[in-house]
């Protein structure tokens, strides 16, 4: 069973920096996509970035893609975000996923979730 364990959320003041690391375990992680999404209060979750397990292609969603940046590390089986220039708007609870696809509609489907680890941005 796959477990995801993410870690370096905070309190950060607004135009400051985090880096996110998320720990797989469970399983050989190869032909696969992991990623990150977010919830704030309120909002329903969205997606914010994904990286291929082999060759480490990226994609970070638009709005985002000027300060966001992911990577992984496939030695220590770890997958981070930095987040830069942040602002309140980026409050939210932020969760690791793995197994990322999508279904004929275009939605999200994931196979594994992280407990998700809070990221709050003072303004």
């Amino acid at each position: 069973q796959v477990q995801l364990v993410e870690s370096g959320g905070g309190l950060v003041q607004a135009g400051g920096s985090l880096r996110l690391s998320c720990a797989a375990s469970g399983r050989t992680f190869s032909n696969t996509v992991m990623g990150w999404f977010r919830q704030a209060p309120g909002k329903e979750r969205e997606f914010v970035a994904g990286i291929t397990w082999i060759g480490g292609s990226t994609y970070v969603t638009d709005s985002l893609k000027a300060r966001f940046t992911i990577s992984r590390d496939n030695a220590k089986n770890t997958i981070d975000l930095q987040m830069n220039n942040l602002k309140p708007e980026d409050t939210a609870v932020y969760y690791c996923a793995a197994d990322l696809n999508y279904d004929g509609s275009g939605s999200p489907v994931v196979g594994s979730w992280g407990q998700g680890t809070q990221v709050t941005v003072s303004s």
